[in-house]
């Protein structure tokens, strides 16, 4: 006997979308099941027709946990994550107290996160200029990969230069990881900051052309000819530009191992909302043109991104609006910058994608779930549905309503640029390993179901 038959859904992988069931032995996938076939299961699930995901994995979320659980912590972060069908969350190593960038750190972490998680979760390691001897040894911890900056970051952490980051690149290449990076040219940055402030605009336009397209082109094609120079893996995280995508597709095409994300704001929002709207919409790189989101959605479509990534980047409502750690807010480069949307992402790309564009579901399982899968190690538990792998499930209605309010939001701070956002087809219930961990947008598991995911290859 099966411990959970999940019945009468519309399975979605990567390859297809076929009617069937799925039942779930121990945690894990035992069998996919033609419709009409239904072994005795200790549980029943009525799909009822709706769509049936593999858990998306969110490739890319700052938790905040430990240092600044005020902004956000791993039981209000990783609830509203398996609320909006993120299954696994890649956490990334900065806004921590310490950031994690040693092995030691690791499990600091983890002892303090492990009883609080809803969801499951991997660990980014940390990459700043000062602990290449301390890489090695996160990466057998099972860290999936180590990000770092190639732009302006927060006082708590440190940018790579290009020199930096060729012999980082050298280093993990020796060991097998993939090094992410935030790529916006950091002397275009601080030079165009520089020049808005002395030309006195300090308002929303100035803030979008203090960060150009160029200025993430530019560090994106270097670290692209470094991935090259040194054959290191490299994943390019949160794209904004399809012009930024293009070169990442074509370094793809001749046999780079390169990946990258976009994210569910890039994918939705634009530029005029940062124009008309402000502090919430404050992000980085930025949001970019309404012709510019439309393009991007190509470059889903075809395969480039792993990972349709929420880069959950929480803050207090003072740091939006009043004041950031005691400092009165005097201009647009003040405000924090940052999108929270661990909660939205997946339904915001469902509506964006498969609503208005008619794109097929498939193309969604790929991108948020088996493509990243691959992309950090951990494909042959995560990212599909298929026997042997963790019954990691999200069941969506793609008829279901919906309006995203701060009161539906599980976050600590319950602030989100998606607040008022209005669309179709909704996570309904949360599967991981085998646990109902959400259904109709409350937690019904208890704390401390998520585990740690260490990388498998």
């Amino acid at each position: 006997m099966y411990d959970i038959l999940v019945n009468n859904g519309k399975i979605v992988t990567a390859d297809a979308v076929t009617a069937g069931n799925i039942a779930v032995k121990d945690g894990r996938i035992a069998a996919v099941l033609a419709e009409g076939i239904e072994p005795e299961a200790s549980r029943v699930i009525d799909a009822k027709g709706n769509y049936v995901f593999p858990g998306a994995i969110d490739t890319h979320a700052h938790l905040n946990d430990p240092g600044y659980e005020w902004r956000e912590d791993y039981e209000h972060g990783t609830a509203a994550a398996a609320v909006g069908g993120y299954t696994t969350v890649i956490d990334m190593p900065l806004q921590n107290e310490p950031a994690m960038t040693n092995a030691d750190l690791f499990d600091r972490k983890e002892e303090k996160v492990s009883s609080n998680a809803y969801a499951d979760y991997c660990f980014w390691g940390g990459l700043v200029p000062d602990n290449f001897e301390d890489l090695k040894g996160m990466h057998d911890k099972g860290c999936v990969a180590f990000k770092s900056f190639i732009g302006p970051v927060s006082p708590d952490y440190s940018s790579l230069n290009y020199g930096q980051a060729y012999e980082a690149m050298q280093r993990i290449k020796e060991f097998g990881g993939r090094a992410g990076f935030h790529c916006e040219d950091y002397s275009l940055i601080k030079w165009q900051e520089a020049r808005m402030k002395r030309e006195g605009r300090l308002d929303w336009q100035g803030f979008l052309d203090s960060r150009p397209v160029i200025a993430e082109m530019v560090a994106t094609v270097d670290m692209i000819e470094l991935a090259k120079a040194t054959g290191c893996k490299v994943h390019i995280c949160h794209v904004s530009s399809p012009d930024v995508a293009q070169k990442i597709k074509e370094a793809q095409q001749e046999g780079c191992d390169i990946t990258a994300e976009t994210c569910s704001h890039y994918l939705s929002l634009t530029d005029k909302d940062v124009i008309e709207n402000g502090p919430l919409f404050k992000c980085a790189p930025p949001l970019r043109s309404q012709e510019e989101v439309d393009r991007l959605w190509k470059y889903v479509e075809d395969g480039t991104f792993s990972g349709i990534a929420s880069d959950h980047s929480p803050c207090s409502y003072d740091e939006k609006f009043k004041e950031i750690l005691g400092n009165k807010i005097e201009n647009v480069f003040d405000v924090w910058g940052g999108i929270s949307g661990i909660q939205s992402g997946f339904q915001v790309a469902f509506n964006e994608g498969c609503v208005k564009r008619d794109i097929c579901p498939s193309v969604l399982a790929d991108s948020m779930a088996r493509r990243p899968a691959k992309a950090f190690g951990i494909y042959g538990r995560k990212g599909d549905i298929k026997p042997g792998f963790d019954a990691d499930l999200v069941i969506v209605d793609p008829e279901r309503e919906w309006e995203i309010t701060g009161e539906s939001l599980l976050y600590v701070n319950k602030i989100s640029a998606f607040a008022g956002m209005k669309g179709k087809g909704l996570p309904v219930c949360t599967m991981i390993r085998g646990n109902v961990v959400a259904e109709d947008g409350k937690i019904t598991a208890e704390k401390g179901v998520g585990e740690l995911i260490r990388r498998l290859s």
